[in-house]
């Protein structure tokens, strides 16, 4: 018997520790956990970089990357979790955050963590450690990324209807984009013009040079592409930051308020469509688009139109389709002597409330998002920056100082529960403006009206 007992004895020093011996920690870092993350106009390349960094670190992370056309993706979206089958993580547009709260697990305050190192020298030791690591606050997120990211994924969080509302992050970017002026530099050196206009004055003048018209009155060299709202890309952002840039305050008190008169009984909104339309208006000196012609970005592209109102996302895309067109990219046109304004226009990555991942989902979105780790996906995607940190650097890359130069400056007015209607809306507005018999006062407030109801 006294033997026996020795033997156990000297087996239970000998066998590895494992089961109920097992740290909380180990049991972490060796559960095996898959990260079903979906998107839409990612770089696959970029991302899976990043998600290969990550795995560096926690080696138990899998991920399944999928990547949705845009047209299917709210569909896809929504019938994957009505099933239970939904991603972990998702990217979301900017202004889509409202239809989607309640469908997501905000940031909490901290996250545990398992980090395993190795120690020692001579003598090396696997050790395994929980880290509880607090997660960026909201007053951290307004320090570290541009203002327009702050007003976009802070937003109020209230699970017990018997407490008061807490402010949350409810999404992170990876880059924000803004919206620029493309040029065609032979369209502009065939009509003697140097440079690319800084003003609207300016633009509405090189508009009236370059523009051709035949003795009917038909175009047969376009200027730009704008005036007209299906055929034109983003011509919802480009009529808003013209309302914007004008002086109107696009919604106030979680509400559309872009309708609003002066004391003087003037409606700013209206004339910006104005201005806006007028390039779509055969009566009109700066006439040189119209619903007929194709879509703005093909026209650019096809030598068809001296300029194209686009974001960095669209670089990448003239390169591959038009690869000897000459072009240069400038700043969006201001108001001389008015307030700058920009626009912005990205995509943020969340975490979905029905996840049994979301310690892991929310940390990878943190770990992509810092600066040492994101700088090279901004690199390789091509993409302007979401943070304050690498403004000045970016800024020396000649194919993104543009857009980040415009970065302190962009705004994101939209915070209801349904961005497409609330693009629709405007859409239709700038085409009825050109067809309807009523007056673009009436035609904004109705605008306002449909906005309104998605909130």
């Amino acid at each position: 018997m006294r033997r026996f007992l020795s033997f156990l004895a000297l087996l239970a020093i000998l066998l590895p520790i494992t089961g109920c011996g097992q740290s909380a920690a180990e049991k972490a870092a060796a559960t095996p956990a898959t990260l079903k993350v979906w998107s839409v106009f990612e770089d696959r390349i970029a991302f899976e970089a990043l998600m290969n960094s990550y795995r560096s670190v926690h080696p138990n992370v899998s991920f399944d990357f999928r990547l949705l056309r845009y047209d299917e993706y709210k569909d896809e979206l929504l019938q994957a979790f009505a099933r239970g089958e939904g991603p972990d993580i998702f990217s979301l547009q900017n202004t889509w955050l409202g239809e989607y709260q309640d469908l997501i697990t905000p940031l909490p305050k901290s996250l545990s963590i398992p980090y395993t190192k190795t120690t020692g020298t001579i003598k090396k030791e696997t050790v395994t450690t929980l880290v509880e690591e607090k997660a960026i606050t909201t007053s951290e997120l307004k320090n570290n990324y541009v203002d327009v990211v702050a007003d976009d994924v802070i937003r109020p969080y209230q699970p017990d209807p018997n407490k008061g509302a807490e402010e949350k992050i409810f999404a992170l970017p990876l880059y924000v984009d803004t919206l620029v002026l493309y040029s065609n530099t032979d369209l502009l050196n065939a009509a003697n013009i140097a440079e690319p206009p800084t003003t609207w004055q300016q633009f509405q003048d090189q508009v009236k040079l370059i523009t051709k018209l035949d003795p009917n009155g038909k175009i047969t060299q376009s200027a730009a592409a704008i005036g007209a709202g299906v055929n034109v890309e983003r011509a919802a952002d480009i009529l808003s930051v013209l309302m914007t840039q004008n002086g109107v305050t696009m919604e106030e008190n979680n509400r559309a308020a872009f309708s609003t008169q002066t004391e003087d009984k003037r409606m700013p909104a209206a004339e910006a469509l104005r201005f806006y339309t007028d390039f779509a208006n055969p009566i009109k000196e700066v006439y040189t688009w119209n619903s007929e012609m194709s879509d703005s970005f093909n026209a650019f592209i096809n030598n068809e139109t001296a300029f194209f109102f686009g974001y960095a996302y669209h670089l990448p895309l003239i390169k591959q389709q038009a690869p000897k067109l000459e072009y240069r990219l400038s700043a969006l046109p201001q108001i001389e002597g008015g307030k700058t304004v920009n626009i912005a226009n990205y995509w943020v990555w969340t975490v979905a409330k029905a996840t049994e991942n979301s310690k892991w989902a929310w940390d990878f979105i943190q770990f992509a998002a810092k600066e040492e780790n994101v700088k090279a996906y901004l690199d390789s995607a091509l993409r302007p920056t979401a943070l304050r940190g690498l403004i000045s650097e970016q800024s020396e890359n000649p194919d993104l100082k543009v857009f980040v130069n415009q970065l302190l400056t962009a705004e994101s007015w939209y915070h209801g529960n349904d961005a497409e209607v609330a693009e629709t809306a405007l859409i239709s507005l700038i085409d009825n403006a050109l067809t309807s018999d009523l007056t673009l006062e009436s035609l904004v407030k109705e605008a306002q009206n449909k906005v309104n109801q998605t909130y």
